[in-house]
């Protein structure tokens, strides 16, 4: 899961020239997540994206853009499905 927490001075001025709506569906077509969450956090814009990432080697890509077009700071954190808890804890009992 990613979070990101954009900059309101930088993402003004995107949302007036077009950059914020064009990184965003660049973000949805590279992640292809489960879901994608916008709204307010800590006062300011944000986007929560729910993916899988299958290589941590997609990072770079995933990251730069929101650090350079849109001043972001971002959190991405391992996250599970049910199904995926559901493997892991039968994973578990077998050990």
């Amino acid at each position: 899961m990613l979070q990101a927490r954009l900059d309101t001075q930088v993402t003004n001025e995107a949302v007036k020239n077009g950059t914020l709506q064009k990184i965003m569906q660049s973000m949805s077509e590279l992640l292809k997540p489960e879901a994608a969450y916008f709204g307010p956090v800590r006062g300011g814009r944000a986007c929560t994206f729910v993916f899988d990432m299958q290589d941590s080697s997609m990072l770079p890509a995933i990251a730069e853009p929101l650090f350079e077009g849109l001043g972001a700071e971002i959190e991405i954190q391992p996250v599970m499905n049910v199904e995926d808890m559901q493997k892991g804890m039968a994973a578990l009992r077998r050990s």
